[in-house]
């Protein structure tokens, strides 16, 4: 075991080493896919995985962080301390659970401190069929043109037409315009891109080589930034599907939310990675949560993803706000403090057992 501040990092660099490190001194298989570029700092950028347990065993759990990037700060914690829990791994090798820890799905927005992909594009708003019509974001279209103004902070000009569509249309309406995916402006927020990213290229080819044989697949999909500080909300991840939904409930509780019920903090999303299971592993039995975890207030986390894209417009931002801008984002998808880390560690260890019961058929499980 390790002090769970310990199993966090300051960077994607000490994230990554920190993961490679603690898989290797398990003695699991290690295996690493290599971005074409480079890192905030020249590090390499990869997607690196580690299996503990039978590559070919018919259970099989799916731990991933850094789908969103930054997001990763949280995330990778959560994967670094498990490698090093002897009580969990010993858990899941004794009820023949195969674990694949997927480390950075984006790593290039982890370590450029972005939510998004090299490509703009959030990796999951991206799973799409392209060759087929794209959804349209009504919604988006309206707010796209109050979302960057000219100059950074918001004058009271462009505050007061966001306070205005906040008032004739609602919080939750505007959320769901800027978070839900969209599809044509592809300079702008949750953009959903018109081909797969690499990421999404690398998650595929990873499922299809590691689940592609497995009967029972769970997966676990770690995220930061919605809802109470340091609450992990579980967000059913699959189809609507009321037995996979009521299998998920069974495994990790009835606080399982959906974005089918509106019940989750999350709004509708298109072009969810989930469905990528589905194609690399049609005939396995799919269970599936995000767990996402709070951080900030919902209006503030939506600013911060303004401002880091008004950056990304603006290049030539004098050197103090563009770091200003860094640490807003990061501040609002990373707590760095020990109680925040403590709660990540302690909701994450609890449900990846869940899964494992579930997956073995143990109590709870279907």
């Amino acid at each position: 075991m390790i002090a769970i501040p310990e199993a966090f990092s300051t960077s994607y660099a000490k994230a990554r080493v920190k993961f490679l490190e603690a898989g290797a001194i398990a003695g699991l298989q290690l295996a690493s896919f290599k971005h074409p570029l480079p890192g905030r700092d020249g590090e390499q950028l990869a997607t690196d995985v580690a299996l503990e347990g039978d590559p070919a065993g018919p259970r099989l759990l799916i731990v991933s962080s850094a789908c969103h990037g930054v997001e990763g700060f949280g995330g990778s914690g959560v994967q670094v301390f498990a490698l090093h829990d002897t009580e969990w791994r010993a858990k899941a090798r004794e009820a023949g659970v195969a674990v694949l820890y997927i480390h950075a799905l984006n790593p290039y927005g982890f370590s450029h401190v972005r939510r998004v992909t090299q490509e703009n594009v959030d990796l999951n708003r991206n799973f799409h069929d392209f060759s087929a019509p794209l959804p349209v974001n009504e919604g988006y279209r309206r707010v796209h043109p109050l979302l960057f103004p000219p100059t950074w902070p918001p004058d009271a000009a462009n505050q007061a037409a966001i306070q205005d569509f906040v008032a004739r249309n609602g919080l939750a309406a505007w959320q769901a315009a800027i978070t839900g995916g969209q599809y044509e402006y592809p300079d702008g927020l949750s953009y959903g891109g018109n081909a797969p990213t690499w990421s999404n290229q690398t998650v595929r080819a990873i499922l299809r080589e590691y689940a592609g044989h497995a009967s029972h697949v769970a997966w676990i999909d770690l995220h930061t930034g919605l809802g109470p500080n340091g609450v992990g909300e579980r967000i059913y991840a699959g189809a609507r599907d009321a037995a996979a939904v009521a299998r998920a409930r069974r495994w990790w509780g009835e606080q399982v939310t959906s974005l089918y019920d509106g019940t989750s903090a999350s709004g509708p999303l298109t072009g969810l990675m989930w469905t990528a299971i589905c194609d690399a592993a049609p005939q396995a039995e799919y269970t599936g949560i995000a767990m996402e975890y709070g951080t900030q207030p919902v209006t503030d986390v939506l600013q911060a993803l303004r401002a880091d894209q008004w950056l990304a417009l603006h290049p030539e931002a004098p050197p103090e706000l563009a770091a200003q801008i860094k640490a807003q984002v990061l501040a609002a998808f990373y707590t760095d403090t020990d109680a925040w880390k403590g709660q990540v560690i302690s909701q994450a260890r609890q449900a990846m057992s869940e899964a494992v019961d579930g997956l073995s058929g143990r109590a709870g499980a279907a």
